[in-house]
């Protein structure tokens, strides 16, 4: 940072204070302005590429079948069985009355599918539910054809008997959160009486956004109330404690309002705000918090001295203005490495909190100083008069590390191996249903529908070819058994299914007959027996109008990812080997989401933690002019980062695409610290020829607030009380994170720098 600029700064905020802090508050008003236009969704397929094949014919399924989104709705009263006039009643209700909100597209269950039956070589067509009220030979005539038609019966109607399942499918483009209110709105209304159990991605995604604003607004009230109370403690000045968080406050509008300005003006899913972004708030208020902490302690300190506070943050100004700078410029180039994210959220992720953190470097270098020279400090205040206890604690240690320094960094290298090696047992998990608490509701729902209805789980597959051949017909048989064969998947349904059912029902109903006919005529004339009292358009979410693309759909209980991928990859390889090469042949569904989603997760973080280390290595070795310096800087976030995702390794904690992003938060909070450390080195190193104490001095200017920084950081512990266990578990992390990086910096980089320093010195002289 130039002379100029830096005196240039010094007289924007000490000369003109209260200009400087009006056009903050302005500028900040301006930004925060955007918040208006965040969206909260949480729609899985829009985190990844949109290049991708599996988006893509995710797309296409959806163009041509109608939404592959469903959402289920499993009602009934535990151990009562299902087939009495009062539950067949509700259930007509119920679904007629989803089956008239503006955003559904379909309805499936008992009351809405058609049975087919025989009649002397002919087909009958009728509902399976044919009127709301039922006799009781009616209820017992749906109960025999449910139990001879698996299909039917493992779809609609739980093992024990004792629950309906709807499947509802929204709108193409429907707002899921709008979807899921309407639909909840009549179940809460007509099912009162009844125990009820909802699942699908649909309902997931659309509950999702109410829960996280939820879960954001109690966090960040917690993380405040934490962060304000240590900072209390430790400055001792309410003041100076409001003066900080105004600058967090402040920065935190902008950043959310720049997220929603983005969306407003691209119109992408990069700058959705979803389960991913739940971290955002907390991570910026501790890097905001960072900034304000140096300058505060820094202010107390010289002001202690001087007895003057335009002085002394004048003094502070000189002395940190080029410190925060860096620290500011390696942040934001950590978190911008997020844009060679594979992952959309992410890069709006890294591009918003980049926003957020360099509106808290300006405002940390020129309104806070100028509201710290404008208040009238009492001198003999206890905040000023001498220092806190934390600070003579720090400056103790500080002598006491320097004196064993090679013993210090032997064992810190030490711990960091031994943790390090937990990396080889680090699992990765994507699947959501393992983000809620067990014994939660949803959990609870989810968990049901896997053990008594078809689970919640799906995989499509999209076929091209003359759906009336009955060789392809075939195929798709040889694919749905081969699926069946799973022990987690509860049915599979595609036009094959209908065929066989209706070849059964012209045989008189003789179930030696449920099988493909052997000519394409036999099959087209199942379809005119059909049209004679059914409508073909009851085939139009299994086959196109041409009958030249189907869809097979496979539903199967939760399993986890790795064993997602294995199932998937063995499918596809099983299709590649035994299915006819004529066939085109397209997988997606949730299950091939969640394994390109594992592959994308590990390549994201591997470039998110390369990329930030090497441009953080890079623009300290060009600021401290030296690659060393730049190669020490380093040290404490790769110890830190080896640190962290070696602990999630021995104690289980799971890898997903909401903890991917630590790497980064790790790198951009952690490297605060080393630059802190090395700019005061360099700094004290320069003033004086003795450098017998040098690493005292050093520890004694900058270790507290480094500590303070990083205690006031405990604030991520506030994320402890979220609703997402992956949340949960980020916030216990950076709180290992943050004192691994702190006390990396004091000992294992302090302890390098000691051993090094005469070097160091020698070459900061030159400079």
């Amino acid at each position: 940072m130039s002379s100029k600029l830096k005196n240039w700064s010094i007289r924007q905020s000490l000369d003109h204070p209260v200009r400087t802090i009006l056009l903050s508050i302005i500028f900040t008003a301006i930004f925060a302005f955007g918040i208006k236009w965040l969206v909260i969704e949480d729609d899985m397929m829009k985190i990844l590429p949109q290049d991708m094949e599996t988006v893509q014919t995710w797309n296409t399924i959806k163009d041509e079948f109608g939404s592959t989104d469903i959402m289920f709705i499993a009602f009934g009263k535990p151990g009562e069985s299902v087939y009495n006039e009062n539950i067949f009643r509700t259930l007509w209700d119920v679904s007629n009355a989803i089956e008239l909100l503006p955003n559904v597209y379909e309805v499936m269950s008992i009351t809405t599918v058609n049975r087919i039956d025989g009649d002397d070589g002919f087909m009958e067509v009728s509902n399976l539910q044919p009127n709301r009220e039922l006799s009781a030979e009616e209820i017992a005539s749906i109960r025999k054809y449910i139990e001879e038609n698996e299909n039917i019966a493992s779809r609609f109607v739980s093992e024990n008997g004792d629950f309906f399942n709807i499947v509802v499918k929204p709108i193409p483009n429907a707002k899921t959160d709008v979807f899921s209110e309407q639909v909840l709105g009549i179940t809460e209304e007509l099912l009162s009486d009844y125990t009820v159990h909802y699942g699908g991605q649909i309902y997931l995604m659309g509950t999702m956004p109410a829960i996280l604003t939820g879960d954001v607004a109690r966090l960040m009230r917690v993380g405040v109330i934490v962060m304000a109370i240590i900072l209390l403690l430790s400055l001792r000045s309410v003041p100076a404690v409001l003066m900080n968080f105004t600058v967090i406050i402040l920065s935190l509008l902008t950043m959310a309002g720049s997220m929603g300005w983005l969306f407003k003006l691209t119109g992408s899913d990069k700058f959705l705000f979803s389960l991913m972004n739940t971290s955002m708030p907390m991570v910026l208020l501790t890097i905001a918090n960072s900034d304000g902490v140096h300058v505060i302690t820094k202010f107390f300190k010289k002001v202690r001295i001087t007895k003057d506070a335009r002085e002394a943050a004048k003094i502070t100004m000189e002395s940190l203005l080029l410190p925060i700078f860096l620290t500011s410029i390696t942040t934001i180039s950590a978190f911008l490495t997020m844009i060679f994210s594979p992952l959309q959220q992410l890069v709006g992720y890294g591009i918003s909190i980049a926003i957020g953190i360099a509106w808290a470097w300006i405002l940390s270098s020129l309104m806070l100083p100028a509201m710290l020279s404008l208040r009238k400090w009492k001198m003999d205040s206890k905040a000023i008069k001498k220092a806190g206890v934390f600070e003579r604690f720090i400056d103790a240690v500080g002598s006491r590390i320097m004196r064993y320094h090679k013993i210090v960094l032997a064992s810190a290298l030490i711990v960091v191996g031994i943790v390090a090696f937990g990396i080889k047992k680090l699992n990765i998990e994507v699947n959501i249903m393992t983000f809620f608490q067990k014994g939660s509701e949803i959990r609870n729902s989810l968990e049901f529908l896997d053990e008594e209805m078809s689970g919640t789980m799906d995989m499509q597959f999209r076929i091209e070819g003359d759906i009336k051949d009955p060789e392809t017909l075939k195929q798709m048989e040889i694919i749905q058994e081969f699926l069946e064969s799973h022990e987690k998947v509860a049915a599979s349904i595609s036009i094959a299914d209908i065929i066989k059912m209706m070849h059964k029902a012209v045989e008189n109903n003789d179930p030696n007959y449920e099988f493909i006919p052997e000519t394409r005529g036999k099959v087209n004339n199942l379809f005119t027996l059909y049209s004679m009292s059914g409508d073909p358009e009851d085939f139009e979410s299994l086959v196109d109008y041409d009958y030249e693309t189907g869809l097979v759909t496979t539903l199967m209980s939760t399993i986890s990812t790795t064993e997602i991928a294995h199932f998937v990859n063995e499918t596809e390889d099983f299709i590649d080997k035994n299915i006819d090469e004529d066939l085109s042949i397209s997988t997606t569904g949730i299950l091939v989401v969640f394994r390109d989603l594992t592959d994308k997760i590990v390549e994201s973080s591997f470039i998110s933690i390369f990329s930030s280390i090497i441009v953080i290595c890079i623009i300290a070795s060009i600021f401290f002019k030296r690659i060393r310096w730049g190669l020490i800087a380093i040290t404490p976030l790769i110890s830190s980062v080896l640190l962290t995702f070696g602990l999630m390794g021995w104690t289980g904690i799971d890898f997903s695409h909401i903890t991917a992003i630590l790497s980064s938060v790790i790198i951009g909070v952690g490297v605060d610290f080393a630059i802190h450390y090395i700019s005061q080195f360099k700094r004290i190193s320069n003033r004086s020829n003795d450098h017998t104490n040098l690493t005292n001095e050093v520890i004694d200017d900058v270790g507290y607030p480094i500590i303070l920084n990083s205690g006031s950081n405990m604030a991520f512990g506030a994320l402890l009380a979220s609703t997402f266990i992956p949340i949960q578990q980020i916030g216990g992390l950076m709180v290992f994170a943050m004192l691994s990086t702190s006390l990396g910096t004091l000992t294992l980089m302090a302890s390098i720098v000691e051993i090094f320093k005469n070097k160091l010195v020698e070459k900061n002289k030159e400079n």
